[in-house]
Parts: C-alpha cells; structure tokens; sequence
C-alpha cells in the first residue's frame, strides 16, 4: 500500500527484471506524470496526491559492468516503453511485461542507474 501511495505522491518506483541475457541488468520503472496541479501544489511548498494520476513507464537493460558507473547509458537498450491512463491500466501493463507490483522499491533502494 505504502508503494500505491508513492506513486499517487507523484513519486518514482523502480523494479529490477531478468535480463535477456548474462553481463546484463534490466530494470523497470514507473513515472507518474505530472500536471499542472501538481506544479502548483509543488510552487506552494507540498506534495499532491492524485489517485487518478497517470504513469509512464519504461524497461532498461544495461551492460552489467557499467550500471555502477558514470557511462551507464553506454549500451543501454530500451527494451519497451508504455504509458497508463490509470492504476487499472498500470497493473494491466506490469501483467503484460509479466512484472509483479511486489518487485518495485523506491529508486534509492534499487541499483538502477537513473
């Protein structure tokens, strides 16, 4: 729930998937766009929670050895990219990719280079 909440605070989620191959890493993450309200919200100091908020969401691999690194966009691939009209539509996205909601963290707790 805490995860459904970040992202309804606009806050980013990432989630580490099987690369398609070894020497590489694969990561996913979840953008809730942002619109004018919030803009607003952030120009006065606070954070606005939106539970029809929409998300962008993309799948990165990148070559192992460089995703600790300055150069991680160095043979980076995107693998798919879709946006999300809304939560429903997120969860029928990650069930597409075959990503499960549990995996995501908060960028911070992941290796994700972004």
């Amino acid at each position: 729930m805490d995860k459904l909440t970040a992202l309804r605070l606009g806050r980013r989620l990432v989630a580490e998937v099987p690369a398609s191959r070894p020497g590489r890493r694969a990561f996913v993450d979840v953008r809730p766009k942002m619109n004018d309200p919030d803009a607003q919200a952030q120009g006065e100091g606070w954070v606005r929670s939106d539970a029809e908020r929409s998300f962008h969401l993309e799948h990165w691999e990148y070559d192992r050895e460089r995703v600790d690194g300055f150069d991680y966009d160095i043979g980076a691939v995107l693998i798919g990219s879709a946006d999300a009209t809304d939560e429903s539509e997120l969860i029928t996205v990650l069930n597409t990719w075959g990503v499960p909601p549990g995996l995501f963290v908060y960028p911070w707790e992941s290796e994700d280079p972004k």
